[in-house]
């Protein structure tokens, strides 16, 4: 995937932090790890980024929402994309600290006037907004997987895509990535496939 040099420039300073804390997590107990969740990036990683960066392109998509922001590494990816599409990101988190660092990022890219940051919860956000959306990454807590899609399913383009993640791994989220897999397949308006890339993303296509 060829970026520009200042968003390479980037992504290469998240990849470090990203094998920096991977390190510093094996010296942890899980138990220590999981109760500081909140400083790690816990990113998307490259390959999912890569993909959704290039279906995004490919789609030709205009307004992408993002659910759960956290410190904006997939956020460059998709802000890249629409750049490219002449679009724009609309991300919800619900830390500060993430957003700053977040938009501290996207500047070093020259993406901010690309994305759209939105402070507190996306469900609250979903529930108020009047947007329509033609492409939803969802990566939050997963128990809110199932309420988000309620909220944003109404507010899609038609032809639209949805990637969600975290579908394989961490395993003891496997309860919550079923039931929204389910909650997607019972609408009978997507086609929908579970892609084994990353940590596992359920790509979905709204066809009506």
């Amino acid at each position: 995937m060829e970026f520009d040099i200042k968003v390479r420039r980037v992504l290469d300073k998240y990849h470090q932090r990203i094998s920096e804390e991977e390190v510093f997590w094996n010296s942890l107990p899980m138990e220590e790890m999981m109760e500081r969740e909140d400083e790690w990036l816990l990113a998307v990683g490259k390959d999912t980024g890569n993909f959704i960066n290039s279906l995004a392109k490919s789609a030709n998509s205009k307004t992408l929402l993002e659910l759960g922001t956290s410190y904006g590494y997939s956020t460059i990816f998709l802000a890249e994309a629409a750049r490219a599409n002449g679009g724009q990101v609309i991300t919800l988190e619900l830390h500060a600290d993430k957003v700053n660092y977040a938009k501290e990022k996207i500047r070093e890219a020259g993406l901010e006037d690309f994305v759209d940051f939105h402070l507190g919860d996306a469900l609250d956000f979903l529930n108020n907004s009047k947007l329509t959306f033609d492409f939803v990454l969802v990566d939050i807590w997963k128990r809110f997987y199932v309420p988000s899609f309620d909220l944003f399913y109404p507010k899609l383009k038609k032809g639209a895509w949805v990637v969600a993640d975290n579908m394989l791994y961490p395993p003891e989220f496997k309860p919550e990535a079923t039931a929204y897999r389910n909650r997607v397949k019972e609408t009978h308006s997507f086609d929908s496939i579970l892609l084994p890339i990353g940590s596992g993303i359920e790509t979905s296509y709204l066809r009506e």
